[in-house]
């Protein structure tokens, strides 16, 4: 993928090649591609990214590292808990019909720091004290509270619905993403990831990929 004619074009050429720098990872065989200086250079004028990576900012979620991508690769925008909002979508939007992404991936992962907090706010048992920290939360909670009334209450299945409704989100509400969806140009994945394992498992997949 060093010349610009072998970056992933289509959103399965870009999913496997997330899933292949994934597996190098987790083998602890990474190839560090594209973080030279000639690559540092190439970027300076133009950013050209094959997928965006919306996912939580928790700081063992470092998506290059990861995926075992390079420079320019990826488009990330990262907030905890990966909660949906117009800033979010609007950075999405941007790398769909301004760069020309074919891939989001969002990234949740297992024991989320926000998504346990939403769960033991509505236990009543929520520690942090932040105007803004309660605002984020609220944004999960009805995910939480849906979870809890079809009888979900570990955090590996809100994590989930999380995911899904996040997503079914934007592709509602955002036209761009939606119809680039329908149009075959665009494939939105869901996903989990394992701290421990190092591995990313599917949850939900809206376009053409497999």
């Amino acid at each position: 993928m060093h010349a610009e004619t072998s970056r992933p074009a289509t959103p399965q050429q870009a999913w496997d090649a997330m899933l292949k720098g994934n597996q190098r990872f987790i083998a602890g065989d990474p190839a560090h591609p594209r973080q030279d200086i000639d690559r540092r250079t190439a970027l300076a004028e133009r950013q050209r990214p094959f997928a965006a990576l919306f996912g939580c900012a928790d700081s063992r979620l470092s998506a290059e590292i990861i995926f075992d991508v390079g420079l320019g690769d990826l488009f990330v925008v990262r907030n905890a808990g990966q909660v949906i909002g117009e800033t979010i979508l609007g950075s999405l939007e941007y790398s769909v019909e301004v760069l020309g992404v074919s891939l989001i991936l969002v990234l949740a992962h297992d024991e989320c720091g926000a998504i346990r907090a939403t769960i033991d706010d509505t236990l009543g048992q929520m520690q942090a004290n932040g105007k803004f920290i309660h605002e984020l939360v609220a944004k999960i909670k009805p995910t939480v509270l849906e979870a809890n009334r079809r009888g979900f209450h570990e955090i590996d299945d809100v994590t989930t619905m999380h995911v899904e409704d996040t997503i079914n989100e934007m592709v509602t509400r955002s036209r761009v993403i939606g119809d680039a969806v329908k149009t075959g140009k665009l494939a939105v994945v869901g996903a989990n990831y394992k701290l421990v394992e190092g591995e990313i498992h599917p949850i939900v997949i809206h376009g053409d990929v497999e």
